[in-house]
This record gives structure tokens, C-alpha cells and sequence, in this order.
């Protein structure tokens, strides 16, 4: 009792000779970590065939026609991330797999290496994001995944790559989709 009344003195003389209070002052956060500013990535536009530099290209013409379009938006703050694809001008009323993959879009469909993994490394919809989709009669669709974890700022996904096959869910061929249709390369925004 005596140590909690002699803090409390203390404290009044503090107060009554205009002592400065000491305020405890949140650290800055660490650019570009989770939460500090959060991580935006973009990318998309017209599907083309693959050129140097392209940011959408597409493998198969006969499921991503000329003039096809697909964009991608993800978002990731301190614990979730979103993933938002549109697509447009792709075959009416099909299914077609979607996941974002660890490398740019290249020349040749595995250049975008392997699916982006968040903690492990299995296929699942809850380590990795999946948008698969099912177009309209005009070819037009949009899907939107949320995780509740965040993008890792040190490794991020670099592009979305458009399957010609839904997701498989379960099983050993577990996020397998069939052949690379499409893909659009991502940049952080």
C-alpha cells in the first residue's frame, strides 16, 4: 500500500510542476509491410499473343478468342486479402479454372512458374487463390476470392493464369486446372 501511494505522490508532483507526461508513441510501420499501407497489385487489358513485355497474353486462341480481356485487382491489408478477376469476350458459358501464380507472364504458358502458395506448400483454396469462373452468354464474367491471410510482401504473386478446366478441389490432383489458356501479369499499384 505504501509503494502505491507514494507512486500516486509522485505523480501529482509530476502534474503540479508541469513535468512533460511521457506519451508512448506507436512504432512507425515498416514500408510495405502487412497492414502498413497495405499491398495493391494490377494488371490486365486486352489478351494478345505473346510478345516481349506483353502484360496479357493468350496460349490458346481457341478458348481465349482476339479481343478477349481479362483484369485483375488484389488487395491485401494486415490479415485478409482480396482478389477481384473480369473477364470479357471469352467462350459463352464455359467454366475456366483461375489462379495466381509466383512469376511474370512469358512466351511460353509455364513460364508463370507455380501457383501462388500463402504458408505451405498443397493445394488448397485456402493457401492459394483460386477465381474460377463461369462465363455468360457473352463471355463476360467476374469472380472474387478472400483469404484470411495477407499477401507476403517480400514474395508476391506476379501474375493470374487462366486454365482451361475448372479447379479440381480434392484429392492428389488437387488444384490442377488443365492447360494455361491465358495469362495477365501483375504489378504492384
Amino acid at each position: 500500500m505504501r509503494v502505491l501511494v507514494a507512486l500516486v505522490a509522485v505523480g501529482l508532483l509530476s502534474v503540479a510542476c508541469g513535468a512533460p507526461e511521457a506519451v508512448p508513441q506507436p512504432a512507425a510501420p515498416t514500408p510495405g509491410a502487412p497492414g502498413a499501407a497495405g499491398v495493391r497489385l494490377s494488371g490486365g487489358g486486352t489478351l494478345a499473343a505473346p510478345a516481349p513485355k506483353a502484360s496479357a497474353v493468350a496460349y490458346n486462341v481457341r478458348l481465349a478468342p482476339p479481343g478477349a480481356s481479362a483484369r485483375l485487382t488484389a488487395e491485401s491489408g494486415a490479415v485478409l486479402a482480396t482478389s477481384t478477376l473480369t473477364v470479357g469476350g471469352l467462350l459463352p458459358e464455359r467454366t475456366y479454372g483461375a489462379h495466381l501464380h509466383v512469376n511474370p507472364c512469358g512466351a511460353k504458358p509455364e513460364d508463370a512458374g507455380p501457383h501462388y502458395q500463402h504458408a505451405h506448400s498443397h493445394a488448397s483454396a485456402d493457401n492459394e487463390v483460386w477465381l474460377d469462373f463461369t462465363t455468360d452468354a457473352r463471355g463476360a464474367a467476374t469472380a472474387t476470392a478472400k483469404q484470411d491471410w495477407a499477401f507476403v510482401p517480400t514474395r508476391l504473386p506476379r501474375s493470374l493464369v487462366i486454365h482451361a478446366k475448372p479447379t479440381t478441389k480434392t484429392g492428389a490432383d488437387a488444384g490442377t486446372a488443365g492447360p494455361r489458356v491465358a495469362c495477365v501479369t501483375l504489378a504492384e499499384r
